[in-house]
């Protein structure tokens, strides 16, 4: 973070300094002329000298209970909700996380008026951390760089990246996400991107948002305040995505599969390395002329990331990187992320792909999809399912839709995991037609017990369910039995 004084901090977040008796992290006392330029966390746990420390309150726990710890690891300062009996600087707020979002808001609004920071914000219902991480990957060539760790995309973790920006900070990569209406928007208030990128509309958290439709007013959010010097980057293959182009003044960039697309990729093709595409890219500066086009040797799983790395190439484009950069960056990328179509395993001929950080319909079929065109012919193909949360009364249907469409691509065995995910297996053991096999298991300690004895060489198996199904440890598991 840039350096600040308390007194600053305090203006910005609206709050009441506490330093009577404070003292800092080195045993001098504070005053409100004290800088301070550490990171900012609401996780004790990260806390080191010099560490501003937001007290949120949670569902479970509550922060402030464990400000001792974030004191006793160097904090230089909390931000409260109520006066502590700690001898360190506080600031007393009525919200932290509101004071979280405002000191973001003010940071990147200093660093901006310096002229040399570029934002990118990158929202959708799936491929936001896969397009940050590439993002990231070709604007780190150019300068540093700040993008989220893991899927820091909420009202705590987006603001707690964009607190990470200083003053030789030249790209910011702001991933956005959110359940409701409102959340996007107040994200894009705080760091006002020059480019908004949104990859898709889908059913991803629809139960939260209530619907389809509310799904696409939130993602719209990412660009109706853009300016007319801002450029929107978006998903011409996408309807609802595409509609936005009359919700925003900003100049619209295509991306895609499609031929009227901008930036497209042809050629594509899916095996177990990775997936091989053309990119083709415009004029500079959306000038005339055929543009350039280059193959791509991309090491990331299934033709669904391709749409990631189309949107990656576009805003970096538009910030003027050139298309031999873009693509040498997106060659080094090994995987989208950890849990994210991570290739583990190998031995004995088992191939495992752990796909289960998190899981849409959209995604679901994307993964099982891509499952289906990597396997060499005689190779088995193996899909071990878990739950799709946060679709309220879609749920049926969604988990429905998915156990046919294993049938329909030929999986050759389905192994369900779990009883929120069982509708699955009961709707692809009821087509007649199918001549594969599916097998229910409550635990994903029976699931192991059956893969860990069954699997011979050959199979390629893929891991998928959401965060809160849990698979993705019986995928790290099944990949370290097969390694």
């Amino acid at each position: 973070m840039i350096a600040l004084t308390l007194a600053e901090i305090a203006a910005a977040t609206r709050g009441t300094l506490l330093l009577d008796g404070a003292l800092l992290p080195d045993g001098t006392a504070a005053t409100p002329e004290t800088l301070v330029d550490g990171l900012s966390t609401t996780d004790s746990r990260e806390v080191v000298p010099g560490t501003i420390f937001f007290a949120k309150p949670g569902e479970v726990t509550d922060g402030h209970l464990f400000a001792p710890q974030a004191v006793e690891a160097g904090a230089a300062l909390l931000v409260v909700d109520h006066a502590l009996d700690l001898p360190v600087p506080q600031l007393l707020v009525p919200d932290t996380v509101v004071a979280l979002g405002d000191l973001a808001t003010e940071v990147i609004a200093r660093v901006r008026a310096l002229g040399t920071l570029k934002i990118v914000g990158v929202t959708g219902s799936n491929g936001k951390t896969t397009t940050k991480n590439l993002l990231r990957a070709i604007l780190e060539q150019l300068g540093p760089t700040i993008a989220p760790r893991a899927s820091f995309n909420n009202e705590v973790g987006a603001p707690v990246t964009m607190l990470e920006v200083t003053e030789e900070t030249q790209y910011l990569v702001a991933e956005m996400g959110a359940s409701g209406i409102g959340e996007i928007a107040r994200l894009v208030r705080m760091a006002r991107p020059d480019i908004g990128i949104v990859l898709k509309v889908g059913l991803a958290h629809a139960g939260e948002f209530g619907g389809i439709e509310k799904t696409l007013a939130a993602k719209t959010e990412m660009v109706s305040d853009l300016l007319e010097s801002d450029v929107a980057v978006l998903n011409l293959d996408d309807p609802r995505v595409a509609s936005m182009e009359d919700k925003t003044v900003a100049r619209v960039v295509w991306f895609g599969l499609d031929e009227r697309a901008a930036v497209r990729a042809t050629d594509v093709r899916s095996t177990s390395r990775g997936t091989s595409f053309t990119l083709h890219l415009p004029a500079v500066d959306g000038g005339e002329g055929a543009g350039e086009s280059r193959p791509v040797q991309f090491q990331v799983l299934g033709e669904h990331h391709v749409m990631n790395a189309l949107a990656a190439a576009a805003a970096a484009h538009t910030l003027g990187v050139d298309i031999d950069s873009i693509v040498a960056a997106l060659e080094t990328v090994q995987r989208a992320e950890r849990w994210r179509m991570e290739v583990l395993g190998g031995a004995r001929g088992v191939t495992v792909i752990n796909d289960a950080y998190n899981a849409s319909p959209d995604s679901m079929a994307a993964a099982i999809k891509t499952l289906a065109q990597i396997a060499e012919p005689g190779e088995r193909t193996v899909a071990v399912l878990g739950e799709m949360s946060e679709l309220g009364e879609f749920s049926g249907e969604e988990h429905d839709r998915i156990g046919l469409l294993a049938v329909r691509l030929g999986i050759d065995q389905l192994v369900i995991v779990g009883p929120s995910a069982r509708r699955m297996h009961i709707t692809a053991i009821n087509e007649g037609s199918w001549d594969g096999e599916s097998l229910f298991f409550e635990t994903q300690d029976a699931a192991f017990d059956h893969l860990s004895s069954t699997l011979r060489a050959g199979d390629t198996v893929l891991v998928k369910s959401s965060n809160s199904a849990g698979l993705r440890f019986l995928g790290d598991r099944l990949g370290e039995f097969f390694s």
